[in-house]
């Protein structure tokens, strides 16, 4: 295989919601230029890019994917991404290793939730873009009618340069706005078109379009604008030109038409990416830590070797797959490199450059490229690997927190012992998950963006690992807390053969304000109770208010003063005390109003406009309220604070309200009382599962 120098590479993301035809697109390119001998589709679940088997089953795209074409002596590397909401996280952390996206949009649905919402990932990485209207083939497919959306929501900048010819089962080929030539394709062919004069019909339609591009290309550049007065047009190559430098200045977004799935205009997709989206050294310096000071870094093969991993694969016959872009420098094989977060040494053997699961063996890397390498020890996803002694670190992407937890059961000890270790290795592969042990239900949970993400997650841990596991709700975290004030004593006298136990304490007891946690002061003076019992009385106190009193929860935002007692000189111990406080604490819960919390979430729901009303009745109806609203283009983002009990369904309930169209995210907010009606509920549920199981006194 050639090396491929930073001018000669592009790292092209392409992105869109789902079933816009990324994968099938990645496809057609790849026939085209000879990587694979026919054309293969993602409903038929024979891609490059979709190899996983979960992706094969289900026939979307889960996890970002690579793949490079080789097209008029110069590489591009595609990044097949995810477009369903729930897989986006991996869509954003792919992006740190693009230079640019394609951003698909069909044809018949036109600009989507999740195609605006990766234009917003695509904004946050400062990536230049080009459109792809996709699937004009389909039956009431529009090419205006897309524009229209397309304008609409991402603004006018957006600029034809083809134009379709045809529409529907008609559409066979596309006018280049740019040299004003017309090319027709062969459906499910190599995806080359054959030139041809543009149809009479669409001749006033093409001229007026060509000219409203020279235009907009103009309008940014002086010299362009000044050579546009003087001869009222501009040459191809001035076109290309000045096109390119508003492509990357983001000034403006080229728009094509393409067919993935009849392979019709990829051949111009992949001359526009070589025409108009910037190389990997184009965009320009690089932000980055060096020696913990931020630094902007050139992109270039002189400077210091430093490599940005961007995603890792678990893969459970060659181990740990690490795809990374070489940031600067020439990486070569069996090099040896620092990871200075993990202080641990690297050795790179094997680099090489993927086509989906499979690795092309290379010598070296350009700064600039992007390639795989197996079996790193200790590098993880959003590390950064250099030269020892070269402190570099380039920030890694910030993804959105689990929005959803659920409870994972191993179905038999033996699944029990392995349950761990590959629990490990797919959090290794995904960081948007959270594995973790609730200390309060003692439960494992399995936390992730939606219920069908850890479903897969489940699915793979026994497919790849024959671990079988179950999932559950989890149980909520409770917590028990007090509206009122109480005085009480709490007085233990236990008297045996030879020495008794005797302790008496009188506490007063307060309700802080929540999130206080629990406080403890000590009022004694005179020696009612000797200094060395008083820790004795704070721990029983801890304690049993960790057995809870309503319903076994923890106790929580309240306040102890002990400020009396009495003692015995031969009978009292830290025992007594201890026992003593137990007895006091659950006196004064039965005086000072106990009652249950909740943990409430901050949730933030993003929604096509139309279904804010819905949604807004829905989130009433889960004793949610409502904190903020606020509208973006077409979309509708809803602030509430709901219980985290009225929220385990949400995902799938969401999904069905709006067509799939919403996503959501939660986290933790604080707790709140709950009302009596659901309390009740929650203190007998509570009661039988514990049995009644009464505590001796004595």
């Amino acid at each position: 295989m050639k090396v491929y120098h930073g001018k000669e590479i592009r790292n092209v993301a392409l992105v869109g919601h789902g079933h816009c035809g990324k994968t099938t697109l990645a496809a057609g390119c790849l026939f085209a230029v000879g990587a694979t001998n026919r054309l293969t589709r993602a409903d038929e679940g024979n891609t490059l890019t979709d190899f996983d088997e979960e992706e094969v089953l289900r026939k979307l795209t889960i996890s970002s994917a690579l793949a490079f074409v080789e097209w008029k002596k110069q590489k591009i590397n595609l990044i097949d991404t995810p477009g369903y909401n729930i897989f986006l996280h991996d869509t954003k952390g792919a992006l740190a290793a693009a230079d640019s996206a394609v951003v698909l949009v069909d044809g018949v649905s036109g600009v989507e939730v999740q195609t605006e919402k990766v234009w917003g990932y695509a904004d946050e990485f400062a990536l230049p873009r080009a459109i792809v209207i996709n699937k004009l083939d389909r039956e009431r497919a529009s090419f205006s009618r897309t524009l229209e959306s397309v304008h609409e929501k991402f603004g006018r900048a957006a600029v034809p340069i083809h134009l379709p010819i045809g529409e529907e089962r008609d559409f066979q080929g596309i006018i280049d706005l740019i040299a004003m030539k017309a090319y027709t394709y062969t459906p499910d062919g190599d995806g080359k078109g054959k030139e041809t004069a543009i149809p009479a019909n669409l001749a006033d339609a093409a001229t007026e379009a060509h000219e409203t591009l020279v235009e907009m290309v103009a309008e940014g550049n002086d010299a362009l604008m000044e050579e546009f007065f003087d001869k009222g047009t501009l040459p191809v190559d001035h076109i290309v030109e000045g096109l390119r430098a508003a492509v990357l200045e983001r000034r403006l977004c080229p728009v094509l038409c393409a067919s993935a799935f009849h392979n019709v205009g990829t051949d111009l997709v992949l001359d526009a990416v070589l025409d108009f989206l910037p190389s990997a050294v184009d965009r320009g310096p690089v932000s980055a830590l060096v020696d913990e000071a931020e630094a902007k870094r050139p992109v270039a093969d002189g400077e210091p070797l430093a490599v940005y991993v961007f995603k890792t694969v678990a893969d459970p016959f060659a181990g740990r797959l690490s795809y990374f872009k070489v940031m600067s420098g020439i990486l070569r094989n069996d090099a040896n490199l620092y990871n200075a977060a993990r202080s641990s040494a690297e050795r790179l053997s094997h680099i090489g450059c993927l086509l989906g699961k499979t690795i092309t063996p290379v010598t070296e890397l350009h700064a600039g490229d992007i390639g795989a390498v197996a079996k790193l020890k200790d590098t993880v996803t959003g590390d950064t690997l250099c030269e020892k002694g070269v402190n570099i670190a380039y920030p890694p992407v910030r993804l959105p927190e689990p929005s959803i937890a659920f409870a994972i059961e191993a179905k038999t000890r033996q699944d029990e012992d392995r349950m761990g270790n590959a629990v490990q290795k797919v959090l290794e592969e995904d960081q948007s998950l959270r594995f973790y042990r609730d200390e309060q239900t003692k439960q494992f949970l399995l936390a992730g963006t939606g219920q069908q993400h850890v479903e897969v997650v489940v699915s793979r841990l026994k497919r790849r690992y024959g671990v079988e596991v179950e999932l559950h709700a989890p149980k909520i975290a409770y917590r028990e807390t007090i509206r009122g004030r109480a005085d009480v004593q709490g007085r233990h006298k236990k008297q045996t053969g030879g020495h008794g136990q005797f302790g008496d304490c009188k506490i007063r007891m307060e309700p802080l304000d929540r999130g206080e946690g629990f406080h403890f002061e000590s009022a004694i003076f005179g020696g009612s109770i000797p200094k060395q019992y008083i820790p004795a009385v704070e721990k029983g106190i801890v304690e049993t208010a960790q057995q809870g009193y309503l319903a076994g929860f923890p106790v929580v935002d309240f306040k102890v003063v002990v400020y009396d007692g009495s003692y015995h000189d031969v009978d009292s111990s830290e025992l007594a005390f201890k026992l003593a406080a137990r007895k006091a604490f659950r006196n004064a819960m039965a005086q000072a109003k106990p009652a249950l919390l909740e943990p409430v979430m901050g949730v933030e729901i993003h929604a096509p406009v139309e279904y804010a009303g819905d949604l807004m009745g829905d989130l009433n109806g889960r004793r949610g309220r409502i904190s903020g609203m606020e509208t973006r283009g077409a979309t509708q983002i809803l602030k509430a604070q709901v219980p985290l009990a009225e929220m385990l369904n949400y995902q799938n309930d969401l999904t069905s309200m709006t067509q799939g169209r919403a996503s959501f995210t939660m986290e933790f907010d604080h707790y709140d009382f709950v009302p009596q009606l659901q309390a009740d509920k929650i203190i007998a549920q509570a009661k039988a599962e514990r049995g009644e199981q009464a505590e001796e006194d004595e």
